[in-house]
């Protein structure tokens, strides 16, 4: 079975999508693993919420007992969330076909979202951050390569889906995350400022490859890419709500902090983002979490004025 065969969209997502109605894909990782319940809810619902607040019909993905579904009810939230820990794979390129053959639930990652986003024919997704050259991926000081870098870019280089998140997230080496998506191929493209968001704060002090005034011009950017059908997405980057943002210097301290933690106690691989991601919640007393949480719900949103704008400009066209 392709798939195509095993896509399972909700009653919604078929209709809107039938319609040529504005649909954004969500990931389901945030709900399995990445926020503890409730929270992790509360967050899948507002962000729900949010897509629905700009016109557009939210699509969370998932999978279960060997289907993708499109479009998870509040029950399928509540039994995600609260499946048993351990019980959840995190699905992604390299595991899809792993999660597709085993009983239970799979959360889907942002690379293995863009492969059902595509599929089903949803041109926009919103996730938090996208994975990336992990530091030392390359070699560093005389230690050896570890060649970590995330199945999310050589994904945007495959599947044609704009994906609207903070940029990638900052415990990555942005610099060498943007130039393997250039050799790759994908737009990279900043809203409303010259520099990358840097996930927790509002820039990072990278230049960003393209930008664009405001989100009618991403808008048009994202049709004019998707067009052209060259195969490739395009990374949409909109900073956290300065409300909720950290400043650069304390997001880059408690990183490189925890990064070092991580290098002293060994850890690597699968394991080394969740890991990360929770010791800088704990070293920034919540602050980390309180921006993640704002970024999810406001990436969301801007995801849903995105796909409402290419649905009219495909409405308006002869």
């Amino acid at each position: 079975m392709t798939v195509e065969d095993r896509l399972s969209p909700s009653a919604e997502v078929r209709a809107a999508l039938a319609a040529g109605r504005p649909v954004v894909a969500l990931e389901s990782t945030l709900i399995s693993h990445g926020l503890p319940y409730p929270q992790n809810v509360a967050v899948a619902r507002a962000s729900e919420a949010a897509v629905r607040e700009s016109g557009a019909v939210p699509a969370t993905v998932a999978i279960r007992d060997g289907r993708l579904l499109i479009g998870l009810d509040g029950a399928d939230l509540e039994a995600l969330a609260t499946a048993p820990a351990g019980s959840v794979l995190k699905a992604a390129r390299p595991s899809l076909a792993v999660a597709l053959g085993r009983p239970g639930w799979a959360a889907t990652t942002v690379s293995a979202t863009m492969i059902v986003a595509a599929a089903a024919g949803i041109r926009v997704f919103a996730t938090g951050g996208i994975g990336g050259v992990h530091r030392g991926a390359l070699g560093s000081a005389g230690a050896a390569p570890t060649l970590d870098i995330s199945s999310d870019l050589e994904e945007l280089a495959r599947s044609p889906v704009a994906v609207v998140c903070a940029g990638p997230k900052a415990i990555l080496d942005l610099p060498l995350t943007l130039e393997y998506l250039e050799t790759r191929g994908v737009p990279v493209v900043a809203v409303g400022q010259d520099e990358m968001p840097g996930f927790y704060s509002r820039g990072s002090s990278v230049r960003a490859p393209q930008s664009v005034r405001d989100e009618a011009a991403a808008a048009r950017l994202v049709a004019s890419h998707l067009d052209l059908g060259l195969g490739s997405g395009i990374l949409v980057c909109v900073p956290v709500p300065s409300d909720a943002a950290m400043t650069l210097d304390a997001a880059r301290s408690a990183v490189d902090a925890a990064v070092a933690e991580a290098d002293a106690n060994g850890i690597h691989g699968p394991a080394l983002t969740p890991w990360l991601l929770a010791r800088i919640a704990e070293l920034t007393g919540g602050a980390g979490v309180r921006a993640n949480v704002a970024l999810i719900e406001h990436d969301a949103r801007v995801a849903g004025r995105l796909a409402a704008a290419l649905a009219d400009a495909d409405s308006a066209r002869p």
